[in-house]
């Protein structure tokens, strides 16, 4: 065996995820061996808030120094020969670049809000009071593991260890350019999230939300592995560059990697190759809950504490569309005429049932969830023209990403704190809460007006702004008419929802919204990072190109 195949580790490109998988494993050990006592809970919350900021520093102390980082790269020598005889270049499984970089920072963000909003779940669970303080059996107890009045209670070292978990794949996910490491980073994405949706134990709603999400999850993982697997055989290769370069260099013939057809006819290798799309497609689609994948969304939702469902609409979808535009930007640009058009009615489809469907709604997390499928199809649009403007389109959908990320964070946060009143997950229990509790009706007020695209929402309105110019400079005229129809749908429920915020409270309705100091917070820093947005969207506007 020659030296050059010994791959050499460059573990400043992977120490963001590093830190996190370290911080994960240190989370499981302090919640198995350190006694119990008072505020357990809470500090595992902060050791995890201490990795995520710690990662978020990593990945902007990179993003400062510009550049990319590769590791995990196959030389040149093993590289096979393309049809034209010539070498392949090295190509490597994790690449560190403005790309990924730009989608962890989303993720880490996301993820510290997150974790604010589980430190209050967990205490809410728990019983602690607004200063967020436990019981004395709160942190691994004897009551804990089995006591009759702590079955209910969420065991908060594996909360944070899941949570954890989930962060880490997010964060390795956009930087993965072969297909095993691909499908490999969305799995750890994915899996810990119906393990957390069930962990708020004895309910039912809990445990039927995270069954359809593992049937949900298992399908789509069924589903990517079988295009994955096709687009192997099609291309002889897992790394993405390598698969367009196979696909480019014999054309329409694609073979393997040496350029043979091995047997098949060149129309055989075509049907396949289509195949193989649409296969890996549809599984990203379910992940993102595009139409027609996105039955599971408002159940799930529903069903799951409020912060997985943040979790969920924010971090989950930022990695389904990472990997997503990954694997047709880098992997399949060659092919953007066939899944361009597929691509452009998923996203018309994708917005206009998630407006339909938020019509209806009478509960908040399930109208935020089908918000969030409508959300999706606006991030999909602009990816319909890559084969006219491959910059533009990417940016505008990553853009898009990021405003909404912000946006939705603030609505979720605020959700969190209605519903721990009496029928508070009811629209009809945010009537007058502007009024009866200033700062958190404001903050939701303020988040619903930036979803809908309407000022003072800047933010919102450049989001829309940015995939409108990226539709219409690419031609895509229809798709246009399409998103402009679903914006002027969306504003219904949006502004109703609004509207009750500033309704007049029911008779005798006095009760005020209790603001714990980590919600507290979560609600503040994702409000500051949106009006950052909304005053000085270059900010990402400039980093997405």
């Amino acid at each position: 065996m020659t030296g050059g195949v010994i791959q050499s580790i460059d573990y400043a490109a992977v120490a963001a995820p590093l830190v996190l998988a370290l911080v994960a494993g240190l989370v499981l050990l302090l919640d198995a061996f350190l006694p119990a006592r008072p505020g357990g809970a809470r500090m595992l919350g902060l050791v995890t808030l201490g990795g995520l900021v710690a990662a978020l520093a990593v990945v902007a102390v990179q993003a400062a120094g510009g550049g990319t980082r590769r590791t995990f790269c196959v030389p040149a020598s093993l590289g096979g020969t393309p049809a034209a005889g010539r070498a392949a270049p090295a190509s490597c499984s994790f690449v560190a670049d403005r790309f990924s970089l730009l989608i962890a920072a989303v993720v880490l963000a996301a993820g510290v809000v997150v974790v604010l909003l589980s430190m209050t779940e967990i205490a809410a669970e728990r019983g602690g009071g607004p200063g967020e303080r436990s019981g004395p059996a709160e942190h691994g107890g004897p009551a804990e593991r089995g006591g009759p009045g702590e079955r209910g209670r969420i065991p908060a070292g594996e909360w944070y260890f899941l949570l954890l978990a989930t962060l880490t794949g997010a964060v390795l996910l956009p930087a993965s350019h072969d297909l095993i490491m691909l499908v490999v980073s969305l799995e750890l994405v994915s899996l810990p999230v119906f393990a957390l949706t069930a962990l708020k134990r004895h309910d039912g709603r809990a445990a039927e939300a995270a069954l359809k999400l593992f049937l949900v999850s298992v399908v789509s993982t069924a589903v990517t592995l079988f295009g994955v697997s096709l687009l192997y055989g099609v291309t002889g290769s897992v790394h993405l560059d390598r698969i367009d370069a196979a696909l480019r260099a014999t054309g329409d013939t694609a073979g393997d990697m040496t350029g043979n057809l091995a047997g098949s006819t060149a129309g055989d290798m075509v049907q396949v190759t289509a195949v193989a799309i649409v296969l890996v497609a549809a599984g990203f689609a379910f992940k993102i809950a595009a139409v027609p994948f996105h039955f599971w969304a408002g159940d799930v939702y529903r069903g799951a504490p409020v912060p997985v469902a943040a979790l969920l609409s924010v971090v989950s979808k930022a990695s389904g569309f990472a990997g997503l535009i990954l694997l047709l930007t880098s992997a399949l640009p060659g092919r953007a005429a066939l899944w361009a058009p597929g691509v452009a009615v998923v996203a018309a489809l994708t917005m206009t049932a998630g407006n339909v469907l938020a019509m209806r709604q009478r509960a908040a997390v399930r109208l935020l969830a089908w918000s969030s499928v409508a959300q999706s199809g606006y991030i999909l649009a602009p990816l319909a023209v890559y084969a006219v403007a491959p910059r533009a389109a990417v940016g505008a959908s990553v853009a898009y990403l990021v405003f909404y990320a912000a946006m939705n964070l603030i609505a979720f946060a605020v959700v969190l704190l209605v519903a721990r009143l009496p029928e508070g997950q009811d629209l009809e229990a945010y009537r007058g809460l502007a009024l009866r509790s200033p700062a958190a009706g404001l903050s939701l007020a303020f988040a619903l007006v930036c979803l809908a695209g309407l000022p003072p929402g800047l933010a919102g309105l450049f989001a829309k702004i940015v995939v409108f110019r990226a539709v219409v400079d690419g031609g895509l005229g229809w798709l246009a008419l399409v998103m402009a129809a679903n914006t002027v749908a969306g504003l219904y429920y949006y502004i109703a929802w609004t509207a009750r915020l500033f309704a007049p409270p029911a008779a005798g309705e006095s009760r005020t919204v209790a603001t714990r100091t980590a919600a507290g917070v979560a609600v503040a820093v994702a409000l500051a990072v949106t009006v950052v947005f909304s005053v000085a969207p270059q900010v990402v506007l400039s980093f997405t190109g």
